[in-house]
């Protein structure tokens, strides 16, 4: 997460609804504690079954991005 924290996810997780708020994800997620930029890496594993004319195997795929995010804070005071 560009920040020493690794977050592992088992499936594709649960898609944001504005009902959950600034509430923890109920199964993968992060928060970041400190403003700054982060180099952030997703990598997606994927098994690729098959089978056709009496033969079958398996193909292992792996797909790795980088991108670098800018995490910031918006305080607003009013009187």
């Amino acid at each position: 997460m560009g920040d020493s924290t690794t977050v592992t996810c088992v499936g594709a997780g649960t898609p944001y609804e504005d009902r959950f708020d600034t509430k923890e994800s109920p199964d993968c997620g992060h928060r970041y504690t400190r403003q700054g930029k982060y180099e952030v890496t997703a990598t997606s594993y994927w098994t690729v079954q098959w089978e056709g004319m009496g033969q079958s195997g398996s193909i292992p795929l792996d797909f790795e991005a980088t991108a670098n995010i800018v995490m910031g804070e918006a305080q607003v005071i009013t009187q």
